[in-house]
């Protein structure tokens, strides 16, 4: 699979809610993750943790950029993550702890994240499809920015497993 993506900071949740409202976005809901990063030689793997959630097993690779870039991933169950990695033997990078509100606009995924000991972030996820190609997901994510941006920070390249490695080798 495939998406758009872009992340920034978030000065301004309660406005972001507002704005989502107001483009005719579904709040879907808010939910506590726990992901566990494990490093492989090549992209991200992620364990996705929430209270009455079946367990994901997020694959992904993209770029470090700040500005909108492609993500392929995948999302495993339990067992197809067993069978591919061997999950009994990996071992976990670090956590990140989050409270995520979903939005859904058209094929966007709006998420305004509260990252345990990271702060307020606003990320938007453009999932390709038939019906909007990687052109149109960008004209998409684009167009949101503008609409955001009074609320938006600074634009966030790395993962938040990144930052929070980051913080781990200041303290």
């Amino acid at each position: 699979m495939h998406n758009i993506e872009f992340k920034a900071e978030l000065r301004d949740p309660v406005v972001a809610r507002r704005q989502c409202a107001v483009l005719g976005a579904k709040r879907i809901g808010t939910v506590c993750q726990t992901d566990t990063y494990f490093k492989l030689h090549e992209g991200r793997l992620m364990k996705r943790e929430a209270p009455g959630e079946p367990t994901e097993w997020i694959n992904y690779h993209r770029r470090d950029i700040v500005r909108p870039r492609m993500c392929n991933y995948a999302i495993l169950t339990d067992k197809q993550a067993q069978r591919r990695w061997g999950t009994d033997n990996l071992r976990s990078w670090l956590k990140v702890s989050k409270t995520r509100e979903l939005w859904m606009l058209d094929n966007v995924r709006i998420n305004l994240d509260e990252v345990d000991r990271l702060g307020v972030f606003i990320e938007f996820e453009a999932v390709v499809s038939k019906r909007h190609d990687v052109q149109e997901c960008h004209k998409i994510i684009n167009q949101l920015r503008r609409t955001f941006g009074p609320t938006m920070g600074e634009s966030v390249g790395p993962s938040y497993c990144d930052l929070m490695a980051q913080l781990l080798a200041e303290q």
